[in-house]
């Protein structure tokens, strides 16, 4: 694997550290500012700080959570890169063990090389099959 495209699915990792520690900060490593996002469609946001506080209305309410992703692809072309990778994220309730929710899909990801490294200037979240209740979140 080149370097490049080990350094861009590497953003798909951080990604997921970031989501699974609550590590919000982590998160300007992992898009530009200006990211435009697509949450399957229910959540359509432009702009990091926008999608953080977007990510944060959702697991600053849930317990636990582990997003693991599989089958990562990388296409770089200069200093563009174009992404995927299978998805499945496990939530489950604060205080509500007995609550879960559980998302299956693909995270599609666009990167450009910037002076700041690889960041993801579009993201979206294609979902498959959901299973659990979004009582997780706080929501019905």
């Amino acid at each position: 694997m080149t370097s490049e495209r080990h350094a861009a699915i590497a953003l798909l990792h951080r990604y997921a550290d970031a989501l699974d520690r609550r590590d919000w900060a982590g998160l300007d490593s992992v898009f530009a500012p200006d990211v435009k996002a697509n949450y399957a469609g229910a959540e359509i946001v432009d702009g990091r700080e926008n999608l953080v506080r977007m990510i944060r209305g959702y697991l600053d309410k849930c317990g636990p959570t582990q997003h693991l992703m599989g089958h990562e692809q990388a296409v770089v072309d200069g200093g563009r890169a174009t992404m995927s990778a299978k998805m499945r994220v496990h939530h489950i309730g604060a205080n509500r063990p007995d609550l879960v929710f559980e998302v299956f899909g693909w995270y599609h990801a666009e990167a450009a090389c910037t002076s700041d490294g690889w960041r993801i200037v579009g993201w979206r979240q294609e979902v498959t099959h959901e299973v659990g209740t979004h009582e997780v979140f706080g929501r019905v």
